[in-house]
């Protein structure tokens, strides 16, 4: 396999360190050198979190450079189109359709783009997902990011067993059915 490179962004507490330390496992298992790196981002829940996941046959270092990201993973529409020019010209984006205000459209000093989805498929093929009302259909809207990532996955490579046995693997024991079920949801999407 050739280098891939996976950018996943979002909010604050959507799960994207946990999506991304998914990924890491799954690349290794299947005997890849992995990279990954949280370039910044907010502990607490409401901050913008970005993190880079690097594989292949070799991987020299875990910062995916603007331009070269393969595949951009969002939890948040805003959160996609801000990092957008982070993809190549041919990269995915696999977003959450959800909206979050940050702070400076909270306090009024800034306004929420319309037609985030619409624009950023001007550009890149865009594979959106409601992962929110999925997972509150599933009964635990905590796993979104599992949604999401099911639908990643589909286009990130791996088998479908390889990617829940690192799920079952990585979050916590008493909600791996909820994670089963949330990633196959998403797997299974259209």
């Amino acid at each position: 396999m050739e280098k891939l490179n996976v950018m996943v962004v979002g909010v604050g507490g959507q799960g994207t360190l946990l999506t991304s330390r998914i990924i890491g496992k799954t690349a290794l298992n299947a005997g890849l050198d992995v990279k990954l790196s949280e370039v910044h981002g907010m502990a607490q829940r409401g901050g913008s979190v970005v993190t880079f996941v690097r594989f292949g046959e070799n991987v020299s270092e875990p910062v995916v450079e603007e331009g070269s990201a393969d595949i951009l993973i969002s939890f948040e529409r805003l959160e996609a189109l801000r990092y957008a020019h982070f993809l190549k010209k041919d990269g995915k984006i696999i977003v959450n359709d959800c909206r979050i205000d940050p702070m400076t459209v909270v306090i009024g000093a800034s306004e929420y783009p319309e037609n985030i989805i619409e624009t950023l498929k001007a550009e890149h093929p865009v594979y959106a997902i409601d992962g929110g009302a999925i997972a509150k259909d599933l009964g635990n809207s905590k796993v979104l990011n599992s949604v999401v990532l099911g639908l990643a996955a589909k286009h990130i490579g791996f088998t479908k067993e390889q990617w829940l046995d690192v799920v079952v693997n990585t979050v916590p024991p008493a909600t791996v059915e909820i994670n089963q079920k949330a990633f196959l949801a998403g797997y299974e999407h259209e």
